[in-house]
C-alpha cells in the first residue's frame, strides 16, 4: 500500500512539475510579444475562412480575408468587421477580442488556469470571463500560440488556427484605424 501511495505522490509531483514548466514557457513567449502577424484558417459553422492578420497587444487587430474581401480592425475601443455589403460596428468589450487581444489579461489567466494538453502536440486553458467561453491553444513543441477557439456575437463556434507567425517586426499604425461605412 506505500508502494502504491508512493507511486501516485511521484506521478503526481511530476504531473505539476510539467505543468508549471508548461506555463512557464508559456508566460515566457507571451512577454515577449508586442505584437504578431500570421495567417489563419477559421472554421465557422462547417465553412473554412482564410487571411491574414496583424494583432498589436493594445487590443489592436487587422485581418483581411482572402476571398470575400472582408476586413476586420480595431482600434482597441471598436471593433469593425466591413465587406462589400455590409458594416458591423461593434464596442470591443462585447466580444472576445476584449480578452484575447490583451496580453496582460492573458499573461494573468495563464498564471492562474489550468494548463491542459491535447494529443501530446498542444497546450490550451479555457476563458470564461463575462458570458464569453474562450479556449487558447499553444504548441507544445515552441510554446507559441497557434490559436483559439471563441462562440462569436450570433453564438456560432468559430475556430481559429494560426500558422507562419511572425513577431515584434515593424507594423504601420494606420491598418488599426476603423474603415468608414461607405
Amino acid at each position: 500500500m506505500k508502494k502504491i501511495f508512493c507511486i501516485f505522490i511521484i506521478f503526481f509531483f511530476l504531473q505539476n512539475i510539467g505543468n508549471a514548466s508548461n506555463k512557464e514557457k508559456i508566460l515566457s513567449k507571451l512577454n515577449l510579444i508586442n505584437n504578431i502577424s500570421f495567417n489563419f484558417i477559421q472554421t465557422i459553422n462547417g465553412k473554412d475562412e482564410k487571411g491574414e492578420c496583424v494583432i498589436k497587444y493594445s487590443k489592436k487587430i487587422f485581418c483581411k480575408y482572402e476571398r470575400s474581401n472582408k476586413i476586420l480592425v480595431s482600434d482597441g475601443i471598436n471593433l469593425v468587421i466591413k465587406n462589400n455589403k455590409q458594416y458591423y460596428r461593434y464596442p470591443i468589450k462585447s466580444t472576445p477580442f476584449e480578452f484575447l487581444l490583451d496580453k496582460n489579461f492573458l499573461i494573468n489567466k495563464v498564471k492562474s488556469s489550468k494548463i491542459s494538453e491535447v494529443q501530446n502536440e498542444y497546450l490550451y486553458f479555457k476563458i470564461f470571463e463575462n458570458n464569453n467561453n474562450i479556449n487558447v491553444f499553444f504548441s507544445k513543441k515552441n510554446y507559441e500560440i497557434i490559436g483559439w477557439q471563441v462562440e462569436d456575437i450570433y453564438q456560432n463556434l468559430a475556430i481559429t488556427y494560426i500558422f507562419d507567425t511572425l513577431v515584434n517586426k515593424n507594423i504601420n499604425e494606420n491598418i488599426f484605424r476603423i474603415p468608414k461605412n461607405d
